[in-house]
């Protein structure tokens, strides 16, 4: 389902290991109208991912991450000081949400799950507060794990796994849409209508994948420490649920900007790409303002402006995506200036598609 890379055996086994890894994503247009029935193209890559171990054991058993479940501190002060950097937010949390939300979907579907044990870790590299769906990578991969365990990867539908994903972080109270675990189910990159009609009819988007080949070289930007990543709460979704006009004609026009993607990438029109991206960031900033994108995260993407790149968010903030129409010594340029700033920049690697053959089958036509 998700970015899978390996299992260490059989799937069906249930007496082996299970691995599966997925990978940290970028929403290249129309975020974020994936939220408001639009449209947006994603794609996952593989600079950065989560790893989910599945073994068979006596008792069920979700292992704390050594660094980021840490839970032994040195003082008080070391221990709020970490909240403060690190937040409340590790791994197990996520574990034992897509348990109780797997479990519950299987009764629900009437999909029989036997009764072994298993022990759940896991590992990432994902950057915290960068945009890059660090939390649902995690989900993705401990449910790919459990589908392969319980051997129902056939029963459950590629299209409602990111439902799963996301019902599964919302239990934690985790805002987010389905975009990202798309992208992250999938792999590769992923074409997504959230028209309100397809929402209510089938519960879910219309999904088409297309060649990551389509894809002109990528780049990302990103700070270390993210600290001033918009702290100021958005007013923009009571202001679309109020029919706030503004609001809802430029989250049309962000839909737009991923259909008209689709077609610019198919035909490989990367200038036109170009003012797409810009295109969509500027709709953004124009929607929710510069208090809430915060400082930090306008700099990043006016500072690959300023050489003549196209930049937009990869998500809501922490991390940008950039195009250099000009070539590499734009890049190098850029990586220049990304140095002084103190801004970790690197190229991006786009993954294929993670689909087997199992998840290809339960594919609608």
């Amino acid at each position: 389902m998700d970015s899978k890379i390996s299992s260490s055996s059989s799937s069906s086994s249930s007496s082996s290991v299970i691995e599966h890894k997925a990978y940290a994503r970028v929403g290249l247009l129309g975020n974020p109208s994936d939220v408001y029935y639009g449209r947006t193209i994603s794609f996952a890559f593989s600079n950065f991912w989560a790893c989910v171990q599945l073994r068979p054991s006596e008792e069920l058993v979700i292992t704390p991450h050594p660094t980021h479940d840490f839970v032994h501190f040195r003082s008080l002060d070391h221990l709020v000081n970490r909240l403060s950097s690190e937040g409340y937010y590790g791994g197990v949390r996520l574990l034992m949400a897509i348990c109780k939300v797997f479990y519950s979907y299987c009764r629900e579907n009437e999909i029989n799950l036997h009764t072994r044990n298993f022990t759940l870790s896991y590992d990432t590299n994902i950057p915290r507060q960068t945009g890059l769906s660090g939390s649902s990578a995690i989900v993705c991969a401990a449910l790919s794990c459990l589908l392969d365990f319980f051997d129902v990867r056939h029963l459950i539908k590629v299209e409602v796994r990111p439902n799963l994903v996301l019902a599964a972080e919302k239990e934690l109270g985790i805002v987010a849409g389905l975009q990202d675990r798309v992208a992250q189910v999938y792999g590769g990159l992923v074409y997504m209508d959230f028209s309100q009609e397809h929402m209510e009819k089938l519960g879910h988007g219309i999904y088409t994948p297309m060649d990551i080949n389509l894809l002109p070289p990528l780049y990302l930007i990103y700070a270390d420490n993210p600290s001033d990543s918009g702290k100021v709460h958005s007013t923009v979704r009571q202001r679309w649920l109020d029919g706030d006009k503004l609001i809802i004609s430029s989250m049309q026009e962000v839909a737009m900007v991923a259909e008209e993607g689709r077609t610019v990438l198919l035909e490989k029109d990367y200038s036109k790409l170009a003012a797409l991206m810009n295109r969509n960031f500027d709709l953004r900033r124009r929607m929710f303002g510069d208090d809430v994108l915060g400082a930090l995260n306008i700099e990043m993407v006016e500072l690959a402006r300023r050489v003549g790149a196209a930049s937009k968010f990869t998500g809501s903030g922490g991390a940008v995506v950039v195009f250099c129409p000009d070539g590499p010594s734009q890049v190098k340029l850029l990586e220049e200036n990304c140095q002084k700033a103190g801004f970790v920049f690197q190229p991006i690697q786009a993954v294929p598609s993670c689909l087997n053959e199992v998840d290809l089958k339960t594919l609608s036509s």
